[in-house]
């Protein structure tokens, strides 16, 4: 068996597999969204996504002025804000928040009988930060935040976005969140991740820097 391989430069990996994203992708991306989509097939070599992901009018194009405004991120778990560029979001002020590990929180949740995901949402609600919410794992996350935008004690989201994966109350939580009256980026379905959330992001962060890296 013969196997040949591509000789490519590991600086232009990337490059070469967006090439090959867009020649295999069925229909043309809308271009405000493309950026965002293109990084998550590119993450997970998953072309669902090219249909999946759902934005709410102008979302990308908020987000990214939210983050060049120096708006936060929060995510949901440690591996979806290991895999943020922290350094990009440093440049416009902003930082990664996860509080899933907070002593506290996990106390709460526990006496409360929630998930430590549901308490770390209302801990990022009372930060007083403009926020991008990154939930790639949690529907509980979700579901929090539409409770407290229904409540009227969530601060205006800078962004949510919504992408966790799984089967129990997955589906359900998205769609509660495309009901909501801000910015938001949703998975519809199963599909996501804590790797696409930090892609999504990501993608953002690349748009607001013009594809500064370091």
């Amino acid at each position: 068996m013969h196997i040949e391989l591509q000789r490519v430069a590991p600086a232009e990996i990337e490059a070469r597999s967006m090439e090959i994203i867009r020649s295999e992708l069925k229909q043309p991306l809308p271009p405000e969204n493309e950026a965002v989509i293109l990084r998550a097939i590119h993450t997970t070599a998953d072309f669902d996504y090219a249909e999946n992901l759902c934005f709410s009018p102008e979302a990308v194009a908020r987000g990214v002025e939210a983050l060049r405004g120096g708006a936060h991120i929060v995510t949901d778990t440690t591996m979806a804000m290991s895999g943020i560029n922290k350094r990009v979001l440093a440049k416009f002020g902003g930082e990664v928040h996860n509080f899933i590990a907070d002593p506290e929180v996990a106390a709460q949740a526990k006496e409360r009988g929630v998930t430590r995901a549901t308490v770390s949402m209302e801990r990022a609600a009372a930060m007083g930060k403009s926020l991008v919410y990154a939930i790639g794992n949690a529907p509980t996350a979700l579901v929090r935040l539409y409770e407290l935008w229904q409540e009227g004690t969530l601060p205006a989201p800078a962004l949510i976005i919504g992408v966790p994966v799984g089967f129990v109350n997955v589906v359900e939580a998205k769609e509660l969140i495309m009901e909501m009256d801000c910015p938001w980026i949703v998975a519809r379905g199963r599909k996501g991740g804590s790797n696409v959330a930090a892609a999504i992001c990501n993608a953002l962060l690349y748009i607001a820097s013009r594809n500064e890296r370091e």
